[in-house]
């Protein structure tokens, strides 16, 4: 059980993704294909990093980009380019009869280099707005407290206690 009183359980389930230009149309899709695997609801989330300068790229796409070019695969493609970028969040809920999303945006730049030494992917090399320092640089706490993921929970979580009616 989380902190908002709501009990999860994590099911790890093999399905093909597809490729498609957004992240809310990946987060659907997997969604509509998991509730043929799953009873009763269930969410998931898929996340994408959007960097202006580069249209958007790598976008829905991250992943891939991640394992192929890295973090030093961006620096090298951005090299004196702008550095505004944005991390996106959609958690795709099935409530039995339906896919309801939820987003979360965490606004920021793409560093110069590499900084820091915890989280995983992107966060040595995204600095969010309001802050000197990057995601890989800041604490759990810190980092909680401003991600996309866990704004996308959290608009998720309100959405639940209006539909059970309790302020769990």
């Amino acid at each position: 059980m989380d902190a908002s009183g709501i009990e999860i359980e994590w099911h790890e389930l093999q399905y093909e993704e597809i490729q498609a230009d957004s992240t809310e149309e990946i987060s659907r899709d997997s969604c509509v294909k998991l509730a043929k695997k799953m009873d009763g609801k269930f969410f998931l989330e898929d996340t994408g990093l959007y960097i202006e300068p580069l249209n958007g790229f790598p976008g829905p796409y991250s992943s891939f980009v991640q394992k192929t070019i890295g973090n030093k695969g961006i620096l090298r493609l951005l090299h004196n380019n702008g550095r505004n970028a944005k991390f996106l969040t959609v958690v795709s809920y099935w409530n039995g009869n339906e896919v309801i999303q939820f987003s979360g945006e965490l606004k920021g730049k793409i560093s110069y280099t590499e900084r820091g030494n915890t989280g995983f992917g992107y966060d040595p090399i995204f600095i969010p707005d309001g802050f000197e320092k990057s995601l890989s640089e800041m604490t759990v706490d810190e980092k909680n407290n401003i991600s996309h993921r866990s704004k996308a929970i959290r608009n998720f979580i309100d959405y639940l206690k209006k539909e059970n009616g309790t302020s769990l």
